[in-house]
């Protein structure tokens, strides 16, 4: 394998967790007087950090969301998580295919910790994440596209960001991984290849992955 780290975002890529939290967001935001549509959520919301909703609803309405908004979304979020998350079929293989070849791995979402943490509990992949592998847009206060947080995971495990390959799913995934000079590869099952212009390759089942950075 050509690369010393693969960067994996979470939602989406590894765990299934996009059409829960988007028409959990939606459905919260409506009730709040911001009519949003599941696919309005996709498209402005996936693969970003919580800021980016607090941003687009200031800039769209001049109006601030409830001081227990975050409190909330997490809330309802993390609950149905616990009822019906999974995780995308194929990574356990994945993973298992990346230790047996002793290349690194790490996270790198713009989920807050906890986030990550009740979605891999849930689904089994905390037996491959651990502290020392989990990066999330908390540890360095602006999340994707900035690549900040990128350049983080790199730093702490160790490599250099030139022989960093990212595993994404959305357009700001893949806009911070360029801007972190990392290759990046699309995964399509939820974006198509034309939304996630720029990426080196694409792929749409997680079977498909090692092959791809081979």
């Amino acid at each position: 394998m050509r690369y010393d780290l693969v960067i994996f975002d979470n939602d989406g890529v590894l765990v299934d967790s996009e059409p829960i939290a988007n028409t959990i967001l939606a459905e919260y935001l409506t009730e709040l007087g911001h009519p949003t549509s599941y696919e309005e959520s996709i498209r402005d919301y996936m693969g970003s950090a919580v800021h980016r909703i607090h941003d687009l609803v200031g800039e769209r309405t001049g109006q601030r969301l409830p001081a227990d908004f975050d409190d909330t979304l997490h809330a309802r979020t993390f609950a149905a998580f616990e009822r019906d998350l999974q995780a995308v079929p194929g990574v356990g293989a994945v993973l298992e295919k990346l230790v047996a070849e002793q290349v690194p791995f790490c996270v790198a979402s713009s989920g807050s910790h906890e986030r990550i943490r009740v979605g891999h509990r849930r689904t089994g992949l905390d037996a491959w994440f651990r502290d020392g592998n989990i990066f999330s847009a908390q540890d360095v206060g602006r999340g994707k596209p900035a690549p900040d947080l990128f350049l983080y995971a790199a730093e702490r495990m160790g490599v250099a960001p030139g022989r960093c390959v990212v595993v994404e799913d959305s357009p700001l995934g893949v806009a911070a991984a360029h801007a972190a000079g990392m290759d990046v590869y699309g995964f399509t099952a939820m974006s198509s290849a034309a939304k996630l212009d720029g990426a080196k390759g694409y792929f749409g089942d997680m079977a498909e992955l090692p092959g791809v950075l081979v």
